[in-house]
């Protein structure tokens, strides 16, 4: 129906085409039927927020019809028409026919053309503020009575305002669809909607197949998302519509989600002032990836085995579970009885992703104490729970059948509560029998624990390190390559001097080439380095699972004989030390280049402390853990001290400090207490180091030795702190942008955490002109780097080159 009303249009249009046409001569958000926009004319929305015009993506002979922030200078495409057929040449007219469509024609053929089966009297279209463009009736009063809008045909961005899901009374299912790549705009095959299961939810598909779930919405969130706190969020469920849809609680930010193909996922993207930041990538970790584990299963990423099976489950292949091999799932370890009493109970797990949805039931009407028995009277239904979390509860959903695609969060209240059915065990049964049975039961059970501690004592003791099979077992399961020693070696010329492009107190890096051409980073983990197995797990554990552009890649590791090798993306600029702290190669990194180097490790440890699956600090965050690619972008490196959390802890301590002292905070050198505001400190020492050129170390103040943040701290009450500049970049910089970037950073390294900003507030306040509080005095050590042993009787301390990296702190 909808493809003949669209060759109806079509056709009325070529009969009925006026043979004048009048093109728009002044900026306006509105087209008549007596108006006509070519190549050189652009729909302008009332408050200057979004564009409708003609572009092309580097390719002239490529162009399409879009929508886009109008002051937004780069990625800013949030629509596009004629997605599946270019135009070749600037010929192209768009126009109202006499039925009220939108038609677009390149030399009198049809590229593209609306589909409104109502025909207005007068006829308008219309580019919003909301960046949605609508065809409305001028002599229509109601308001948001459109015959036809762009918002019902998304691209492959949904921005806020913007609905997402089912017209139930027009049958129009309302969904993203992913571009092909960055410059093509033809719609790929990933898309992401709402699918209408008894319980409704969202999916990303990749075809045919469920690629990644969203979980439903609870009432407060959805279940496989915890709630972001600068959005507000609205579900929609009725006999008429499903949808969701979204909105800024901040309206004076700009954001966008964006459908990606080539990364497969879903990323949230902020502007702010400079660029778009990249919040927040959907999915997460393996764990979001559809079905991993099997039916009857639970996913995490805070455990060493990623799959488990349900209470009351068994490996439905115990041969391939041990082998790492989950996709067959579990199944009960014994039969249902169908019964309540001493028979079929209900276990509750909190913190989970609920199961997909499709075998569901909903019932709006009942409490939870009626949903259990509902559940329990009929056989196939296998778990339960509240349609609405919010309050004291309410609503009854129940599954049937398998339980599919379960993800358990280390955080309790980031998921939900899952009442899931589990049959009655041996021992209940023979507990109804025989006291006898029941005493020699119990000896036997006592008699199994205590052996069971025997076994686990003994083997903590007899072998405290990991084995070699245990470690390529986790790496299996963080889907972490392997490489081969001998791979390694004939890639670095085996470790050759030559090949070697840096040494840190971990061991040496060497470059490499792999026989298919890749250049790769080996970071050599050498046995005096102090960095163990577990340094080396930790680091592959955490970076494995992040995917983010300000943060280095993990290729693969090798862990054979007495090696230990991390395999990394190879960046030819090398550490952002070896640029900053050399005068010659200092020249080479003008302002503009530095502000973006600053803009990328914020965004980075953004990331980390915020947007990634598990809450991280890094711990060592300094100048030479930093990488700069072919384009100079930064990316944050060297894992092996982070510390991961779940959930919303932010903060820890610990009686082993590890990392570089005159980048850590005074909490965390002192007393061993480190948190995501011990990495704002370090950052703020980087972003000092990085306009001034110079080390954290001692420096010349008058008649005083200051370190470089008790020297800008000085000339910043002496109201002097433009001599901070490095002379390499006084002719590039701009003045106020830099003394901002001072300003931040004195935020950065004041003495109390509790003051300091968050990396969300550090990437505002630099990229907007907003008033920013004085700083309060630093937590900065004045003191030259040779007396630093006078600082605590308690630390260990190692050098390494002419950093001092503190590596325990003992008598805690």
């Amino acid at each position: 129906m909808k493809f003949i009303l669209f060759l109806m249009s079509c056709i009325v249009h070529k009969l009925f085409l006026p043979s004048e046409t009048v093109f728009i001569a002044a900026e306006t958000s509105s087209l008549t039927q007596s108006q006509s926009l070519s190549n050189r004319e652009t729909l302008v929305s009332p408050g200057g927020i979004f564009e409708l015009g003609f572009f092309n993506l580097g390719n002239p002979k490529k162009n399409y019809l879009g929508i886009w922030y109008k002051n937004i200078p780069v990625q800013n495409i949030v629509w596009v028409a004629n997605s599946a057929i270019s135009i070749k040449d600037s010929s192209a007219i768009l126009k109202l026919n006499s039925s009220g469509n939108l038609v677009l024609t390149q030399n009198n053929t049809v590229v593209w053309c609306t589909s409104s089966a109502e025909k207005a009297q007068n006829p308008v279209a219309e580019l919003l503020d909301s960046g949605n463009l609508v065809i409305r009736d001028e002599n229509e009063t109601k308001a948001e009575t459109y015959l036809w809008q762009s918002f019902d045909h998304p691209s492959n961005t949904l921005v806020p305002g913007m609905k997402l899901g089912w017209d139930l009374k027009r049958n129009l299912n309302i969904f993203l669809k992913a571009w092909k790549s960055d410059d093509d705009p033809t719609p790929g095959d990933l898309y992401w909607g709402v699918v209408l299961h008894p319980y409704p939810e969202m999916y990303m598909m990749k075809g045919p197949k469920k690629h990644w779930r969203l979980g439903p919405w609870n009432g407060l969130r959805f279940s496989g998302r915890p709630l972001n706190t600068i959005h507000r969020y609205e579900f929609v469920s009725n006999q008429e519509e499903v949808y969701f849809r979204w909105s800024l609680k901040e309206t004076n930010s700009v954001t966008k989600v964006v459908l990606n193909q080539t990364a497969q996922v879903r990323q949230l993207y902020v502007w702010s002032e400079k660029s778009w930041i990249w919040s927040s990538t959907m999915p997460d970790d393996h764990c979001d990836q559809y079905g991993v584990c099997g039916s009857n299963t639970y996913c995490t990423t805070s455990a060493s085995a990623t799959c488990g099976c349900l209470k009351g489950f068994k490996p439905k292949s115990p041969e391939k579970w041990n082998s790492m091999e989950w996709s067959q799932g579990c199944v009960l370890t014994h039969p249902l009885s169908c019964k309540d009493k001493l028979g079929d109970s209900f276990f509750f797990m909190d913190g989970l992703k609920v199961p997909d949805t499709e075998y569901t039931f909903v019932d709006e009407t009942i409490d939870l104490k009626q949903c259990r028995a509902k559940c329990m009277n009929n056989c196939s239904c296998m778990a339960y729970t509240n349609l609405n979390i919010s309050g004291a509860g309410s609503g009854c959903v129940m599954w049937f059948g398998d339980l599919f695609d379960i993800k358990l969060y280390s955080n309790p209240e980031m998921g939900q509560r899952l009442y899931i059915r589990s049959s009655p065990t041996k021992s209940e049964s023979i507990s109804n029998k025989n006291p006898a049975i029941i005493y020699v039961t119990s000896i036997a059970a006592t008699c199994g624990v205590m052996l069971a501690i025997y076994f686990v004592y003994r083997r903590k003791t007899s072998d405290k390190s990991k084995t070699k099979e245990d470690i390529e077992r986790q790496l299996r399961v963080l889907d972490v390559t392997l490489f081969d020693l001998s791979s390694i070696r004939t890639a670095t010329n085996n470790f050759s001097l030559n090949n070697k492009i840096g040494q840190g107190g971990f061991g040496p890096v060497y470059k490499g080439k792999l026989v298919d051409d890749r250049e790769i980073a080996v970071k050599r983990l050498s046995q005096s380095s102090g960095q163990g197995i577990t340094e080396f797990m930790t680091e592959v554990n955490v970076i494995a699972k992040l995917q983010h552009r300000n943060l280095v890649k993990l290729l693969g590791c090798c862990f054979q004989g007495k090696e230990k090798l991390l395999v990394y993306e190879y960046m030819v600029n090398g550490s952002l030390d070896t640029f900053l702290f050399d005068k010659t190669k200092g020249e080479l990194l003008e302002w503009p280049q530095r502000l973006h180097i600053i803009f990328g490790i914020a965004r980075g440890l953004l990331y980390l402390h915020q947007d990634s699956q598990l809450r991280i600090i890094h711990r060592d965050l300094k100048a030479s853990n930093v990488l700069l690619d072919q384009k100079l972008n930064p990316k944050i490196s060297d894992f092996g001290m982070a510390k991961a959390f779940g959930g919303d802890q932010i903060e820890g301590n610990t009686n082993r400090v590890v990392g570089t002292y005159g980048y850590m905070a005074p909490e965390y050198a002192v007393d061993g207490l480190y948190s995501i505001k011990s990495d704002v400190f370090s950052f703020g020492i980087l972003l000092l180091e990085i306009i001034c050129g110079n080390k954290n170390r001692a420096l010349c103040h008058g008649n005083q030795t200051l370190n470089l943040v008790g020297y800008a701290w000085t000339l910043w009450k002496e109201q002097n702190a433009l001599e901070l500049i490095d002379s390499s970049i006084k002719s590039s910089c701009v003045v106020s942008e830099v003394l901002r970037c001072i300003h931040v950073s004195l935020l950065c390294v004041q003495q109390y955490p509790d003051d300091r900003p968050t990396m969300t507030s550090v990437i505002q306040m630099l990229g907007s002109e907003m008033k920013l509080v004085n700083p309060k005095e630093p937590g900065f050590f004045p003191t030259k780097i040779s007396d630093q042993g006078k600082l605590s009787s308690n630390l260990k301390q190692e050098t390494s080159n002419d950093e001092l990296t503190i590596t325990s702190l003992k008598g805690r």
